[in-house]
């Protein structure tokens, strides 16, 4: 059984071979090997290095996707989610998907003025802007370097809708920015609410805010005006989908206006990152988990393919819809989904403001 990290997600920290890179030889950082008194793994810090792209805002084509842009303020998320899809790009900066995902973050501080610049350009054409696809825009990090603050402000500036996923609290912090947006039509947040098991959810992400928290984050933003959703994502048979319709009664009730799930997905690295947190925390079910999760992805750990990557297949697929489908009904979650103005958008103004 692997050693695990205090308040860290992931139990491995292998690099990547999907890119044939080099093997990396440990960095000799003293901090990273040494043990404590009773053996057990001494804390990661947490560093951070600023990144400096040329763009901010992030195109897809996927069919199976509701946006077509999106805005990741971060590489890499201190939450430390387990199953997080997010966890293989990493493996692009040559770092492991494991640990380092969650411990060597990377900040974007010219985000705001690569938005500014690119809502300018005379050929963009609006359309919701979402955050939190990737990695969590309000992870702790958020709380010091603002990037996700200094981005909205720039959306509310020019009318442009938007849309949060996270797992964090810390969101209403910027309800002086999202409210006015909201009254408008040009805001929605959903809130991810996974278990509301404490003992889980220390395991299962480790760094996110409590369940509780999150919750009473629903019903602060539901208050505010807020269109506010809430998402189930990723259920985990055999660990969290007892739980569905429990969560789905709770959201309801802090003022939720719908709600989503997705099963457990795991792309490439995250699936043995799974498979070792499994053997780490449950492995009185371990192999239970899998063959659940193999039976809903076709014999596979993962099924990347388009659209029954979202929805799975199979018995445990169909009975985990139905069961969504009757709650939702049950607690008034089945009507509304996020519909934003587009036609309220104006430009930013240039360096002359607006009087030329």
């Amino acid at each position: 059984m692997a050693k695990t990290r205090p308040t860290r997600g992931a139990t491995l920290n292998r690099a990547s071979a999907r890119f044939n890179l080099p093997a990396r030889e440990a960095d000799g950082d003293w901090l990273d090997e040494r043990e404590t008194v009773d053996g057990a793994p001494a804390p990661l810090r947490t560093t951070v290095t600023v990144e400096t792209p040329r763009t901010i805002i992030t195109r897809n084509q996927s069919p199976d996707i509701a946006f077509d842009r999106s805005i990741n303020p971060y590489r890499g998320c201190e939450h430390g989610c387990i199953y997080c899809f997010a966890r293989p790009s990493h493996a692009y900066l040559d770092l492991s998907p494991g640990l380092d995902f969650e411990t060597r973050l990377f900040a974007k501080p010219d985000a705001p003025a690569l938005l500014r610049a690119e809502l300018a350009k005379p050929g963009y054409a609006c359309r919701p802007i979402a955050f939190g696809t990737n990695t969590d825009p309000y992870q702790p990090i958020e709380r010091e370097w603002r990037i996700t603050r200094g981005c909205i402000e720039i959306l509310a500036e020019c009318n442009h809708p938007i849309t949060i996923t996270t797992k964090s609290d810390r969101v209403t912090r910027d309800l002086d920015l999202i409210a006015p947006m909201a009254a408008k039509g040009l805001a929605a947040v959903m809130l991810s609410v996974t278990t509301l098991d404490p003992r889980i959810a220390m395991t299962l992400e480790p760094r996110a805010a409590h369940p509780e928290k999150r919750l009473a984050a629903i019903r602060t933003l539901a208050d505010a005006g807020v269109p506010v959703f809430v998402s189930l994502s990723p259920v985990i048979p055999a660990i969290t989908d007892h739980e569905m319709e429990h969560i789905l009664e709770r959201a309801a009730a802090a003022g939720a206006r719908a709600a989503f799930f997705l099963p457990v997905r795991l792309p490439h690295e995250v699936a043995p990152l799974f498979r070792a947190w499994l053997d780490t925390h449950f492995p009185d079910r371990a192999s239970k988990v899998m063959a659940i999760v193999q039976s809903l992805r076709g014999g596979k750990d993962n099924d990347p393919e388009f659209f029954s990557r979202m929805r799975g297949q199979g018995p445990w697929a169909e009975l985990l819809r139905t069961r969504f489908q009757i709650a939702c009904r049950r607690y008034g979650l089945d009507g509304e989904r996020i519909r934003l103005r587009t036609d309220l958008f104006r430009r930013p103004a240039g360096a002359q403001g607006e009087l030329f």
